[in-house]
């Protein structure tokens, strides 16, 4: 990793061993993202987020509202791969719901360009879809590697003899014009300002990440990456308040919420 993106984790970022099982994976997980390891947590630590394995995965753990900068909030955050409310389990599942009905019925190759938690990812994977998933920061990728591993190992990834999405880990709009294979469709959902309602809460995941890396601010030109990069369609998840990211869509999903804007290339 380069100083310049291992900087953006210094004050904010710590690795955590708590003394349970072997220490080398925490220390590698350190050095790779460039930030310290506390072995175990240091009364006098300023990060207000720590990485560390508990309960057979790797957790985002924050001390936000917590009483002191030493006490860590219960639970943690961690790529889930189990289906969200409403989602099938099955495979492939069924391609219904706004979601599918923008990827389109002929797309066979999808890349998420903008993975973060996964969610999206692994309901697009679970579609049955041939995916593709990019995600730039380092901190996430090493969470959705996690992740992906723990899909792996599910009883019905391996009974089906299936590998879990692919997973690059850089700047989209830089690796999508390197792309070996051109995709049906990019799916892009970028990180957009809050809306300023109290009323709206955004989830905790969301504010973990927002607090973590910020908005993003080159929506704009991943957009034109995306399009330039895609054969056949680019998908634009974004809030309902949002202006559409590349003016007027060829067509428009509507889901709870928020909306799917297609833009349809030839």
């Amino acid at each position: 990793m380069t100083t310049k993106t291992s900087q953006q984790y210094i004050g904010k970022l710590a690795v955590l061993y708590q003394g349970q099982g072997d220490s080398l994976p925490f220390q590698q997980l350190a050095e790779r993202l460039g930030v310290p390891l506390y072995q175990p947590l240091n009364n006098d630590s300023q990060e207000d987020f720590f990485l560390s394995w508990r309960d057979g995965c790797l957790k985002l753990l924050d001390t936000v509202g917590a009483t002191g900068r030493s006490h860590l909030q219960k639970g943690g955050l961690a790529v889930d791969i189990e289906p969200r409310n409403g989602e099938q389990r099955s495979w492939p599942a069924p391609k219904d719901g706004a979601l599918a009905r923008a990827l389109g019925r002929k797309t066979r190759t999808v890349v998420d360009a903008t993975t973060g938690w996964g969610q999206d990812s692994l309901h697009i994977f679970r579609m049955g879809y041939d995916l593709l998933c990019i995600e730039r920061s380092p901190v996430m990728a090493e969470l959705l590697t996690d992740g992906f591993a723990r899909l792996a190992q599910q009883d019905w990834m391996q009974r089906l003899n299936l590998e879990p999405p692919r997973l690059i880990q850089g700047n989209a709009i830089d690796l999508l014009a390197d792309l070996e294979v051109q995709p049906d469709c990019i799916y892009l959902d970028p990180m957009f300002p809050p809306k300023r309602k109290k009323s709206a809460l955004a989830k905790k995941s969301m504010m973990v990440l927002r607090d973590l890396l910020g908005d993003d601010q080159d929506k704009e030109q991943l957009f034109e990456a995306a399009l330039n990069a895609a054969g056949k369609r680019v998908v634009v998840k974004s809030p309902d308040y949002a202006e559409p990211l590349g003016g007027k869509p060829s067509q428009s999903f509507q889901g709870k919420l928020l909306r799917y804007d297609v833009y349809l290339k030839g």
